[in-house]
């Protein structure tokens, strides 16, 4: 039945095509680059199709490659799911979860050792970013937790949580808030997210017009802002789940409790398939398990 797919050929074009270099992809799977083309154009003869543009020093998936790309990886990655499962188990299973520096600061780590108590032997290897990792090429990574407005229709994705801002201050400033202001706390995004809510929205909804006149000071990240926030720097617009900690800590306190605005919301993303793979399915259970107080 499947004695005339072309296995090898199959197996280096989805190397080539997610690392989108016939180079890598020789170095990926320990062969020559002359070698990789030669699979890659005999399946390309196979097909009856081009597979990839050769544009001089690179090449680019076409349009077909990448319908192949796609179905090529899921398929690939179940194989090795269930060869995995077949092989025995032993020592510790390592995941690899990417997330933005922030979230992994102020909420995941802190509670991290809550999943490695139900689950002693699997250890989560966490890479911090601000940039999108390309999950379907990047087959490194396990699992991504994202937060944003975006969908992701090529992905598996659980809702984690959604967030709100709303103002908060250190115990020590919130005295002088009630005597007319403060300086105000921002972050300076090099990309901001649309559609996330700025100190101007929360002024209009809150009535202090105070706020537009204030000294506002930006950081560079979001767990920066609360700590200057925390050491009684100024006044802070923060999401609802970065600031959960610090609240139940004592470190900062709400001002203006009753003047709230709609956040974005944070997922859990994966190439579709690797959420069965039992360790990965261990963590997204757990996730939802911590974050299911903290969903609207």
């Amino acid at each position: 039945m499947f004695a005339r797919l072309p296995l090898t050929a199959l197996r280096t074009f989805e190397s080539a095509a997610r690392l989108a270099s016939f180079r890598a992809a020789a170095l990926e799977l320990n062969v020559t680059p002359t070698a990789v083309s030669h699979q890659i154009r005999g399946l390309e003869q196979w097909l009856g199709v081009l597979l990839f543009e050769r544009l001089g020093r690179g090449v680019r998936v076409t349009e077909a490659g990448e319908r192949l790309r796609r179905s090529l990886h899921g398929a690939l990655l179940e194989i090795d799911h269930s060869l995995e499962a077949l092989r025995p188990q032993a020592g510790e299973q390592s995941i690899s979860l990417t997330t933005m520096p922030a979230f992994a600061a102020l909420w995941l780590i802190p509670r991290l050792g809550r999943f490695y108590r139900q689950h002693p032997g699997i250890r989560v290897r966490i890479e911090t970013s601000h940039e999108l990792v390309d999950l379907e090429r990047d087959a490194s990574i396990d699992l991504a937790i994202r937060c944003g407005l975006g969908d992701y229709p090529q992905l598996f994705q659980r809702e984690l949580m959604k967030e709100r801002f709303a103002a908060y201050a250190a115990p020590q400033l919130h005295e002088r808030l009630a005597n007319g202001g403060a300086d105000l706390i921002g972050v300076g995004w090099e990309a901001p997210l649309s559609g996330l809510p700025s100190w101007q929205n929360w002024a209009e909804l809150a009535g202090e017009p105070w706020v537009s006149t204030a000294t506002c000071r930006d950081y560079p990240d979001e767990h920066y802002a609360l700590q200057a926030a925390i050491s009684g720097q100024g006044l802070a617009l923060a999401s609802s789940v970065l600031v959960s900690d610090s609240l139940a800590n004592g470190l900062l306190q709400p001002y203006r409790a009753d003047i709230s605005l709609p956040g974005a919301r944070y997922l859990a993303l994966c190439v579709p398939g690797r959420e069965r793979q039992p360790a990965v399915k261990a963590l997204l259970d757990w996730l939802v398990e911590e974050t299911a107080q903290l969903v609207d």
